[in-house]
């Protein structure tokens, strides 16, 4: 793990919130806040992977470095690994951390903690988790669950990812952050799978990895950043990052 790098994708096209990654948050579009909450993560260099030139433009505006990508990628991973060959063709960075562009409010610190399992070499992709504190949130299939064993101090190895209330009984349930890092070369091997069959049911993902004999390891954190997804997501982050402005 010599050389991370993090690359954010965004697309502009968004149904519940129409042009997201440009969305006003204090005049600066919100995108711009995740590439600079990402900036003070301090683990590597930071590249926006948009599908629109505009996103780029935003971007290099703020001083940042984006690359314009297809737009018809089936996947923010997908569109990831079209952005880490255009900008590391010679492969020099073995780690590439994939910020959401949705997530304005995000701890720098949390981003960081999102490389510590690949320290472990049997570790394929890294991510995080937190304790779900809100009890209306253990039944919510939009809150997804990590369901895993702890293999180390605030670090657990998946073994499954789930809508559902899981697992049953007495204990901690845990909410997975969208958040990933990978070894390069599980990068390339994730997005040349064909979709999984629990993936597909599920509609998550990561069940790919797992269901091809992947290791997932997560940190678990105290904070779950806010995912921007419809106006008021937009109100939610305003008055967060408003809040911190204050402290």
């Amino acid at each position: 793990m010599s050389d991370p790098i993090v690359l954010i994708p965004a697309r502009l096209a968004a149904t519940r919130l129409p042009r997201k990654p440009l969305a006003d948050i204090f005049g600066e579009p919100m995108i711009v806040h995740v590439w600079r909450r990402a900036i003070e993560a301090g683990i590597g260099p930071v590249v926006v992977a948009a599908d629109s030139p505009e996103i780029v433009a935003a971007v290099e505006a703020a001083g940042g470095v984006g690359v314009l990508t297809a737009v018809d990628h089936p996947s923010g991973t997908d569109r990831l690994a079209e952005a880490l060959a255009i900008v590391d063709p010679e492969g020099h960075h073995d780690v590439v951390v994939n910020v959401q562009g949705d997530l304005p409010t995000i701890d720098p610190a949390i981003v960081g903690a999102s490389i510590i399992p690949l320290a472990d070499r049997s570790v394929d992709i890294a991510t995080l988790c937190a304790p779900i504190v809100r009890p209306e949130e253990m039944s919510d299939p939009n809150v997804v669950k990590l369901v895993g064993v702890d293999v180390g101090p605030l670090r657990m190895r998946a073994l499954y990812f789930t809508r559902a209330q899981a697992p049953w009984g007495e204990g901690p349930l845990f909410h997975h952050i969208g958040l990933y890092a990978y070894r390069r070369t599980a990068l390339r091997r994730f997005v040349g799978l064909p979709q999984g069959r629990l993936e597909a049911r599920e509609k998550l993902e990561q069940l790919r990895a797992l269901e091809a004999g992947m290791r997932i390891d997560a940190m678990i954190v105290d904070d779950t950043p806010l995912g921007v997804d419809t106006p008021h997501d937009l109100e939610r982050a305003r008055a967060v990052l408003s809040a911190r402005r204050l402290n």
